[in-house]
């Protein structure tokens, strides 16, 4: 029975939920994505982008969930409406050694069901009704994934966004319009002007945290599209390569994984050794279910078909 199966995955992932949270539940799987072979020529293999890292042995997928809490287990998230922590970006990235990085913007609007609820919920909202889990579930049926997959998820909340760019020393990026709005409930200011221009953690949140008037989220998947090209771009400078083992391990705390550090900078490698120019995949979608109003959540909408090979490659 569809609804029984449901039922079961959702109690397997809150299971998961509850045990993967901390960074144990990856460590036994270290020899089984990533290669046992000489350490040395692992460091070698890996030394192409100056990281002294060992490369995964075969395609990873992860699951990255931006938060629009400012900090990992805040009890509110800060922003509008004010509540328990949504995932207001979402991405299905695919990386494997000497191949191009595949990225999947998903819709944080995409309507789904879930077993016992009568209405369709936002795929957005899924975090906070079950954390990583529940959304690398439903992604997983979603998209057809084979048993496993996702392989790793990361929540990224947005202290650790901005202290990521700062890290890095600025992001080079051009806003294509001017980008205005104010809301002291939130404490939050944007204010930025088009063109090409650097941008420390503050201003690329400002950036990605933008929505139009009418509450249309294509605008904010393009942002998020051409803010992963620069933020990689910005990791592969010589003097950032130096930086990035200390970097990456100064913000394990601030995020929600269950990849050890040695995996976070295998990716990361892989990533960089990809290029900057990755493969973005998008899911087609219908017309809102209902007219969006200014200031309101994003109306639901509902995929125009079947996901098929073409939106995502098989791992």
């Amino acid at each position: 029975q569809p609804a029984q199966r449901w039922r079961l995955r959702l109690r397997a992932a809150r299971r998961l939920g509850l045990v993967a949270v901390g960074m144990g539940a990856s460590l036994g799987l270290l020899g089984l994505v990533w290669p046992q072979g000489d350490p040395a020529d692992q460091a070698q293999e890996g030394s192409s982008q100056g990281l002294n890292a060992e490369l995964p042995s075969r395609p990873i997928s992860v699951l990255l969930i931006g938060t629009d809490a400012d900090r990992r287990g805040a009890a509110s998230n800060g922003a509008a409406p004010a509540g328990a922590a949504n995932s207001d970006a979402l991405m299905l990235v695919r990386l494997a050694p000497k191949q191009p990085l595949d990225v999947l913007v998903l819709p944080i609007e995409a309507a789904v069901k879930l077993p016992g609820v009568q209405e369709p919920v936002a795929l957005g909202s899924l975090y906070r009704r079950g954390g990583a889990a529940l959304v690398a579930t439903v992604t997983a049926e979603l998209m057809g994934l084979p048993k496993g997959q996702p392989d790793r998820y990361l929540v990224v909340p947005r202290l650790a966004l901005r202290q990521l760019v700062d890290g890095l020393g600025q992001v080079e990026i051009a806003p294509e319009r001017a980008m205005l709005y104010a809301d002291k409930s939130q404490k939050l200011q944007i204010d930025l002007q088009p063109g090409l221009q650097l941008l420390d953690g503050a201003e690329l949140e400002q950036l990605l945290r933008f929505r139009e008037a009418d509450g249309n989220e294509e605008g904010r998947r393009q942002r998020l599209k051409a803010s992963l090209p620069a933020l990689l771009l910005q990791m592969g400078q010589p003097r950032q390569l130096q930086q990035l083992p200390d970097l990456l391990r100064s913000l394990q705390d601030k995020v929600e994984t269950n990849l050890s550090p040695n995996e976070a900078l295998s990716l990361v490698a892989a990533a960089l050794q990809a290029g900057t120019t990755p493969r973005f995949h998008s899911l087609p979608l219908l017309p809102p279910l209902t007219a969006p109003k200014a200031g309101a959540k994003p109306a639901l909408r509902q995929l125009a078909g079947p996901v098929g090979q073409s939106d995502w490659p098989q791992i």
